[in-house]
């Protein structure tokens, strides 16, 4: 396979947009889509809430469009996927996507509504390594997917399952039905099995990852902020997450979703192997980001992976009892940790840093 090219660039709140633009430019989006199709913006509402590091930025949403638009891409639409504890309707407005979609006249699609898009059972021929045991009914995407590019729009976070979230996890949403928390014993193969299905359906893929705020302990939402002021973009979705992983601290082979997409040849995940273009010298830091569980993430973590109470997981999320934890997962992060933990910290991020002043700043 040939060697992967990634762009990372430092940047600041008054010249990001342009960066951006840059950005994309460098990482090569005109040749990794196929300008005379229909391009999905794939944005990360990882929280419907303002929480600095988890969800895709304004600034991030309008450069990547800018981006597009400078490679010959106008035929654009924004998809939004729903989660059992997510609302889209929500973030769209909360996290100050809306205008931007408005300012450039973006549709806007859900991928739950029927009306949008249906799904149907696709048979990949990619020999999938999980999704056929844990769907054996047959494997469903979206039918709007199929045919056109996609372009995901994590930011630099970790995972309190994944260890690191991005670029592969991002297609999580999209690609999987609100179902998708019966894979989350074999998140790693299906990260792999879901980028494979991506590469066959897609006229192209490409990744912007924003870590203008980046995000370390117990992600992907109850994450503790930190600026790095780092951009990456990549037509090779797995090239860019083992660099944005590599920057947080953590070792590509020890990632499976990394070095199993590597193997299997659908990317490139070791960074001898990866060209960086750009500030080359920022790609090479080491921010030594530490993974964390919180009271939801760890209750999980003892029923999806190696616990004396793994066995009792099609008891507990294969039955109508799923609702007790989507419950107390909402509860808790919404109710408990945003409230009395979260919006201190939304608010000295909002009034302290340069990133969250520029949020401020940006329309509603």
């Amino acid at each position: 396979m040939a060697k992967a090219k990634v762009a990372v660039l430092r940047t600041k709140p008054e010249t990001v947009l342009e960066d951006y633009r840059k950005l994309c430019e460098l990482a090569g989006i005109g040749e990794a889509l196929d300008c005379s199709a229909k391009t999905i913006l794939k944005d990360n509402i990882t929280w419907h809430n303002v929480f600095p590091g988890v969800n895709t930025t304004p600034w991030q949403l309008e450069g990547t469009i800018l981006g597009l638009k400078d490679a010959g891409c106008d035929d654009l639409v924004a998809v939004h996927n729903h989660t059992v504890v997510t609302i889209p309707e929500k973030g769209e407005e909360d996290l100050k996507f809306k205008p931007v979609y408005e300012r450039f006249n973006i549709p806007v699609l859900f991928n739950f509504i029927d009306e949008h898009m249906k799904w149907i059972e696709y048979k990949p021929a990619f020999k999938t390594l999980a999704l056929h045991k844990i769907f054996p009914d047959g494997i469903r995407i979206p039918d709007y997917f199929q045919g056109k590019n996609i372009v995901h729009m994590p930011t630099v976070k970790t995972h309190s399952y994944t260890t690191y979230t991005g670029a592969l996890k991002n297609a999580f949403g999209g690609l999987l039905n609100y179902h998708r928390h019966y894979t989350h014993t074999w998140i790693h193969e299906t990260l792999v099995d879901l980028l494979a299905i991506g590469r066959e359906i897609h006229t192209g893929m490409f990744a912007t990852m924003d870590g203008t705020t980046a995000g370390s302990g117990p992600g992907p939402r109850t994450v503790v902020p930190h600026d790095k002021n780092i951009l990456l973009a990549s037509a090779d979705q797995v090239a860019i997450d083992a660099v944005a992983a590599t920057l947080m601290g953590f070792d590509w082979r020890e990632l499976p979703c990394i070095a199993l997409s590597h193997e299997h040849g659908l990317g490139i995940g070791d960074p001898a192997e990866i060209e960086l273009v750009g500030d080359t010298d920022a790609a090479r830091e080491n921010w030594q980001f530490e993974v964390g569980v919180n009271l939801a993430t760890g209750t999980g973590r003892l029923f999806w992976h190696d616990s004396p109470l793994k066995h009792l997981q099609n008891l507990f999320f294969h039955t109508p009892l799923v609702n007790i934890f989507i419950f107390a997962s909402e509860y808790y992060h919404d109710k408990f940790w945003y409230r009395f933990k979260g919006v201190p910290v939304v608010k000295k991020w909002e009034s302290q840093s340069p990133w969250g002043k520029l949020f401020v700043r940006c329309p509603k």
